[in-house]
């Protein structure tokens, strides 16, 4: 009889199969084959919480098939990720089959290897039922506050909206960023650097920091004027002091699902949800060729920095030979994880590190070639020796003024010569070439070779005005980093939270940096009102220290379901009397109704606030506003557009919904006529229509005729008016692939012309 092994993906199941032959059926669960009931809560808090688990919509048969092997095989090996998420998967398996094979296995693989395949079925294991019950309070308290907070959303705000846990939470920090930002007061200052000439190539700039022994700080340009007048008058600049010293800059360890993220992002340009999708292809297994499928990464969801102890001997070995001795440390490098890490995972590195880079990479799409890169370097890079800087500093002094520059010269590249420089803060995405207050730093140039006491030439005096800044908008790179180190979530909820808050419209994203929409800030508010502790960051992040308490067995899960559910059930029914009713709310205007002179008020809608006629269903005119920075509001003027309604004549206005742009009416309500925008670009079909954006029934958008459907034209990307220089195709579109990144190309596929899309000009 052949042996079963069960895993969560296909990839997976498909590279296993290899190592292990006929004597194993190896089968893909394709991930949960149980949950809670979408239609309903699926909870008994009646009775313990007891949750109702059922099949998951389209895994029938698959739960079936599983059945019917298990009956067969001499055993069976449940070898889902190993996390709670998998541990959960494996016990709902369990259940379902223990009936037919009473000899069923835990199995855990780390990463897909030959080896650590065969080490994993030789040592199996039994479920950890401490790692299910966790896995489970969370999937009930989520269930819980989404099931319970969401329908008091739909009656107070509007329907569709969701609450969660811990979605509301991340957006709770964008929002209090962004009024962090809106409360912002900038205060200038200036900064004033003198050129000097020592002799001695090369001329450096020196910043003052000190006048009379105070640090100089200089407000405004009549100061800054005044002081440079003086500095050009006075005389001489010596150079008092020269500072010497080594610095040494130690390696990152390697990656931790954050970290990965965080980096991947600022890098790479990838989201938490690409970076994992991505990574979950390299952990699975990908064809390498004669040497067949392997897993190259190691689990991908981790927040240990530990290393197995063959891996860095392996590592250490390939640094020796390939880079020298000089490169590698007398003794590992070991790196500190976070309280309350599992350290039972390793961190993110390569399985195999003498498959570099460039040996895999013909094997790999693009996203695979980038994100391996810097998974191997990383890797190598955190057990290498620390980069050598020489930093020099000169203390100029000229009467009262102090003056400060700052030479740093690298001795010896260690990691860095893998890993390459960092930029500033990385794993946060940065302030943009500035501190943390939005300060300008200390001048790092490289600086002339002279001794204390040298008399310095001034060949120019350089004030610069700048303004403070406020604090940046958050990346997915620094919200991760946010969520993570005030324990919101873990490495598996990141990227999923990310991709919620954006999908339900509670944040929005322009170019990379994430803003709250005016939902966002509505729902925060209310939620934070009403449910304050269920908003806080420090219960949230409480809350996540209960669940590793009861997977590492230390507290009953039942305990903190009750202790949740009690104040919960309080807040909620509080909440459901006392919440401000948004859809019933209208707030006075001294606006006056264009059509009838009636008094607007604002009201809330499915597309946000807008302003309507008091004495509406009579007067059923609606308008845009904006709020002023005093406060006022204002209606906003309708944007006319050189287009008559094809029904009433009336000149067309472009408006804003909740799919964007469109054409409507300026008659509306009376009159209802939309139309899309139109991109400009004349029919490739020649029908004499217009190229404009639409909206199917799924939600994505195409690219389609307005003369549809006489002209039955469509493109799934954007259209150019160019023909194919190839086949001579009426137009070519843009389109962005895995392997060849943004490209014009053409629309037919038997054609295949393309080529690099050409990057838009800095503004």
């Amino acid at each position: 009889m052949s042996k079963l092994l069960v895993v969560e993906s296909p990839a997976k199941a498909r590279t296993i199969k290899k190592y292990l032959g006929k004597d194993f059926v190896v089968m893909a669960s394709v991930g949960h084959v149980k949950d809670l009931p979408v239609e309903r809560m699926g909870v008994d808090v009646e009775h313990d919480f007891r949750p109702e688990y059922i099949v998951v919509k389209g895994k029938t048969k698959v739960l079936k098939d599983i059945k019917a092997a298990a009956k067969k095989a001499e055993a069976v090996f449940l070898g889902p990720d190993p996390d709670r998420e998998g541990e959960a998967i494996a016990w709902h398996i369990r259940e379902e089959i223990k009936k037919d094979n009473p000899h069923v296995f835990r199995v855990m693989f780390h990463e897909i290897t030959k080896r650590a395949v065969s080490d994993a079925l030789g040592r199996p294991g039994d479920l950890d039922m401490d790692k299910v019950e966790s896995q489970q309070t969370r999937r009930i308290l989520d269930r819980l506050v989404g099931y319970e907070l969401s329908p008091l959303l739909w009656k107070k705000v509007m329907r569709g909206l969701s609450a969660g846990r811990v979605q509301s939470v991340a957006v709770r920090l964008v929002v209090e960023r962004e009024r962090e930002i809106q409360a912002f007061v900038a205060r200038e200052y200036w900064t004033i650097d003198v050129d000097l000439d020592g002799g001695v190539s090369p001329r450096f700039l020196a910043r003052l920091t000190h006048i009379d022994g105070k640090k100089a700080e200089v407000g405004a340009a009549a100061e800054a004027n005044a002081l440079v007048e003086r500095l050009r008058s006075i005389s001489p600049y010596v150079l008092k002091a020269v500072e010497k010293k080594e610095r040494k800059k130690n390696p990152p360890p390697p990656f931790i699902t954050s970290k990965l993220q965080q980096v991947a992002f600022n890098r790479l340009g990838f989201s938490a949800k690409r970076t994992m999708a991505v990574a979950q292809g390299l952990y699975e297994g990908v064809e390498l060729g004669e040497e067949g499928a392997q897993g190259l990464i190691t689990y991908m969801r981790t927040d240990s920095t530990r290393v197995a102890a063959d891996a860095i001997e392996k590592v250490r070995g390939h640094i020796a030979s390939a880079f020298g001795q000089d490169f590698l440390p007398e003794k590992p490098n070991f790196f500190a994880s976070r309280k309350g890490a599992q350290e039972a995972h390793e961190a993110i590195r390569p399985t195999n590190v003498d498959l570099t880079p460039q040996k895999v990479r013909q094997h790999l799409d693009r996203d695979q070639s980038l994100l391996y890169e810097m998974i191997w370097q990383r890797f190598v890079a955190s057990q290498m020796r620390p980069a050598v800087y020489d930093q020099t500093a000169f203390v100029i002094e000229c009467g009262a003024y102090t003056f400060r520059a700052t030479g740093s010269n690298l001795r010896f590249p260690g990691y860095l010569s893998v890993y390459g420089v960092e930029e500033k803060d990385e794993a946060a995405g940065g302030v943009d070439g500035k501190n943390g207050n939005g300060e300008a730093g200390e001048i790092v140039e490289e600086l002339p070779d002279l001794h204390e006491g040298a008399r310095l030439k001034l060949m120019d005096v350089k004030p610069e005005q700048h303004f403070t800044q406020p604090p940046p908008r958050f990346t997915e790179g620094s919200l991760v980093k946010e969520l993570e180190e005030k324990g919101i979530g873990r490495p598996s909820t990141y990227a999923t939270i990310l991709s919620t808050i954006v999908d339900k419209k509670y944040v929005e994203k322009k170019e990379n940096r994430i803003s709250p929409t005016e939902l966002g800030f509505v729902v925060t508010d209310l939620l934070v009102k009403s449910f304050p502790k269920i908003m806080d960051v420090a219960f949230t992040a409480g809350m996540e220290e209960r669940l590793d308490e009861i997977e590492e067995g230390k507290t009953p899960w039942l305990c903190v379901m009750r202790g949740f559910y009690g104040d919960f059930a309080k807040w909620l029914k509080t909440a459901q009397a006392e919440m401000k009713d948004l859809k019933k709310e209208e707030k006075p205007t001294d606006i006056k109704c264009e059509r009838c002179g009636g008094a607007m008020v604002i009201k809330w809608g499915r597309n946000g606030s807008f302003l309507a006629c008091s004495k509406y269903p009579e007067c059923k005119n609606t308008m845009e506003y904006k709020t002023g920075p005093d406060g006022k509001v204002a209606p906003v003027p309708k944007e006319f557009v050189d287009r008559k309604c094809s029904e009433c004549g009336a000149q067309m206005v472009k408006r804003r919904g909740r799919y964007g742009e469109f054409l409507s009416c300026s008659r509306y309500p009376d009159c209802k006529h939309v139309e899309p925008v139109t991109t400009g670009m004349a029919c490739p079909e020649g029908c004499g229509g217009s190229v404009v954006r639409l909206r199917g029934r799924g939600g994505r958008s195409f690219f389609g005729c307005t003369s549809y459907p006489k002209c039955k034209f469509i493109s799934w990307y954007p259209p150019i008016a160019e023909k194919c220089p190839d086949c001579g195709s009426s137009f070519l579109v843009e389109k962005t692939t895995k392997r060849d990144g943004s490209v014009v190309a053409c629309p037919k596929k038997e054609c295949g012309y393309k080529r690099p899309k050409p990057e838009a000009a800095p503004a």
